[in-house]
Formats: C-alpha cells, sequence, structure tokens
C-alpha cells in the first residue's frame, strides 16, 4: 500500500495549519469536528497555549449531526459564541467527517457572517492534507480579506509564512532584528508576532520574503495584485544572510522575483530533508559557508522554483528511504523523528521540526535566524 508510513509520523494536519496561522490575529477559528479533538489542535500541534489566548472552538460533531446534515445547529453555536466573544473575524474549516458528508463551508460562512454581521472566511480543509495546505489557504485569505492599498514605503519587507510550526517562538523578532540591521523596514511578520493593522499594510511594501511556503500563495497574490517581487530564503549561517539581504534589495531595484532558495548546487555527500524554502535556504548556507553541497528532499508541498536543480520531491516514507539507500549520503540533516528510515553508516544531525515531531523535542526547538551553523545542527 503506498504512502503509508510504518515508521516516522505523518506532519500536522491542514486544520492545525489554519489553527496555527491564524492564532494571534483576533479571530475565531472554529474547526467543525468531533468533540474531544480540540486539544490536537490547539496544544499538541501548537507552541503558544501555555502563553497566550486564542478563540479555537470545535463544534463537537456528534455522529446525528453528521448523519442528519444538521448544519442549523453548527450555525447557531457558532453565531452564539461569535456575539460572546466579538472576535475580529471568523475562520471555519473541518476536518474528514464534514468532507465526507459533503459540508458546504461557502454557503455556511455566508450564512453566519448574515447572522453575526462579523466578517467570517471558510477555509477548505479536510484533515487529510498537510499543515502547509491549511496555512497557506489561511494567510491567502486573511490577506485578501483585509489588505489595503497605501502608499510604497522604502526598503519595507513582508515576511510571510513565518508560524511556529516551522519556526520557533521569538523568530518574529529575531527576523526583524536581522531586517533592520540590514537596512530594511518590516511591515508584517505574517503570522507571529502579528495584527490585522499590519496586514492592511502589507501593500507597502517593496518586496516579500517568503520563508515558508505556507506563505507563497499569500506572496503570490500581493504580487499579482500590488506588483509586489517576491523572495523566497531564510536568513541562516554566517554568509548566507548577507547574500539574502542583497537578494532582496535585487528584487527591489528590479521588481522581480528573486528564488534566492534555489541558488545552491545540489550534489555533494549530504542530504537535507524537510519544508522546502527551509531546507534549500540550509543548503545555500552550507555552500556559502564552504562546508559543501546539500541534496534536498522536500517531503512537503513546494514550487519547483524553490528548489535547485537536482532536488527532489518525496512525501511517502518508503520512497524517502529507498531514495536514501540509492544515494549513500555521508550525512543526512532532519528531524530526529527521520533516523530510523536512515542507513545506519549514515551520520545524522539533527534539526527538529515542530510540525513533524511536535513536543518531542521542544526543548531543542531554537531560534535559527542568522546564526552560525554549528549552533544550529547538532
Amino acid at each position: 500500500m503506498k504512502n503509508v508510513s510504518k515508521i516516522i509520523p505523518c506532519y500536522a494536519a491542514d486544520s492545525s495549519g489554519v489553527c496555527s496561522a491564524l492564532y494571534e490575529l483576533g479571530g475565531m477559528t472554529v474547526v467543525h469536528d468531533a468533540s474531544g479533538c480540540n486539544s490536537t489542535y490547539s496544544t499538541h500541534d501548537e507552541p503558544r497555549w501555555t502563553k497566550m489566548k486564542s478563540n479555537i472552538f470545535i463544534s463537537a460533531l456528534t455522529e446525528l449531526d453528521a448523519i442528519m446534515g444538521n448544519d442549523d445547529k453548527f450555525i447557531a453555536d457558532v453565531v452564539s459564541a461569535a456575539h460572546d466573544k466579538q472576535p475580529a473575524f471568523i475562520a471555519l474549516c473541518g476536518s474528514p467527517m464534514p468532507m465526507m458528508t459533503g459540508f458546504d463551508y461557502d454557503a455556511v460562512a455566508l450564512e453566519i457572517e448574515a447572522q453575526s454581521g462579523i466578517k467570517t472566511i471558510p477555509l477548505h480543509t479536510n484533515g487529510t492534507r498537510s499543515y502547509i495546505e491549511g496555512a497557506s489557504e489561511a494567510l491567502l485569505e486573511v490577506v485578501k480579506a483585509y489588505a489595503q492599498p497605501c502608499e510604497k514605503r522604502d526598503n519595507a519587507v513582508n515576511v510571510l509564512g513565518l508560524t511556529p510550526l516551522d519556526f520557533p517562538l521569538g523568530t518574529d523578532t529575531a527576523i526583524k532584528k536581522w531586517l533592520a540591521d540590514n537596512g530594511f523596514e518590516c511591515v508584517c511578520t505574517l503570522a507571529m508576532g502579528d495584527s490585522l493593522d499590519n496586514i492592511k499594510a502589507m501593500p507597502s511594501a517593496k518586496v516579500s520574503l517568503v520563508v515558508s511556503y505556507s506563505g507563497f500563495a499569500a506572496a503570490q497574490y500581493l504580487k499579482d495584485t500590488y506588483g509586489i517581487p517576491i523572495v523566497c530564503g531564510v536568513p541562516l549561517g554566517c554568509e548566507y544572510p548577507c547574500d539574502l539581504a542583497g537578494a532582496l534589495f535585487w528584487a527591489m531595484e528590479h521588481n522581480e522575483d528573486y528564488f534566492y532558495s534555489a541558488v545552491h548546487q545540489s550534489g555533494g555527500d549530504t542530504v537535507i530533508i524537510g519544508e522546502s524554502v527551509f531546507a534549500s535556504s540550509l543548503a545555500c548556507a552550507l555552500e556559502s559557508d564552504r562546508r559543501g553541497r546539500a541534496t534536498v528532499i522536500s517531503t512537503l508541498p513546494t514550487d519547483e522554483r524553490i528548489l535547485a536543480q537536482g532536488d527532489v520531491c518525496l512525501s511517502a516514507e518508503e520512497d524517502i528511504e529507498k531514495y536514501l539507500q540509492d544515494y549513500k549520503p555521508a550525512c543526512v540533516i532532519a528531524d530526529p523523528l527521520y533516523k530510523y528510515i536512515v542507513p545506519k553508516e549514515t551520520a545524522f544531525l539533527n534539526l527538529p521540526h515542530f510540525a513533524f515531531s511536535g513536543r518531542c523535542y521542544e526543548r531543542h526547538f531554537t531560534n535559527v535566524i542568522d546564526r552560525r551553523l554549528q549552533e544550529i545542527l547538532r
């Protein structure tokens, strides 16, 4: 059977990606799912739950509700909660059961918005895809809903795709400092340490920096609507952050996209496994710091322009395992849970990924922005 994980876990689901992407924006996220599942979205796949509050509700879908299609109860519960909480917006997303019963998110969102008077955003998750798809749709729809035309600001940058599923808490502060040190003004860090007011001002930026693929769709919308070019990359290591800053200036000057995560040459004796923008940026950082070349295995959805020629996209456990057996790398860099499918003779460097291993390695999930590689890889 294809795509069955026998050893490694799966990534956080798309519903969790929605909850994470919208966590700090003052809205109310409602997951249409069975009773008792809320802890998965609000605690197991969310590291901020002990530090800040967020309105994340579960519909407590029962078997009878699913069979009879009791949408009126769902609508009434959401409207009642919205009247109590008065959120800035309401976001609806779902799990496998509503997908199987044919739940109409668009129609229900219109009804809830009409009854509550609060903007309601339908998000078409089904719990079977990765967090990348859910976070991507959530960030895109929020930008569509709130970004407003405004005057351009000199050297202004949007940072997109910043969620705690990919980056440790505090990364927003670190990346703002890196931008300021290189002469940039940060408009928005979507969506850590951010607000709806910052999202409204996103069209004032002159370039969008995409740090994970979950921010790519929103960046593409900003480009298509407001003419803001895209740069992909994460400032890692000693030399690569300076080069990435140069790429931002180049994109501003030429008003063209620059997929700077793809400038490395794949090959060498190292393989990096993970999310495409981060893994490719790490490969670039290794090459820039003269630590050899690396090939990237992107295990999540991506755009082929983000990867260098020779990098591969593999999501099934058996495909990753076979690729490593055939490639015979001297070293693999990945989340610690991947080491169980890596050849025994291969050296392994741990790089925890919260969306993959969750809280298992949370204490080792530390800031990576503008830091030496030896401090990141252990």
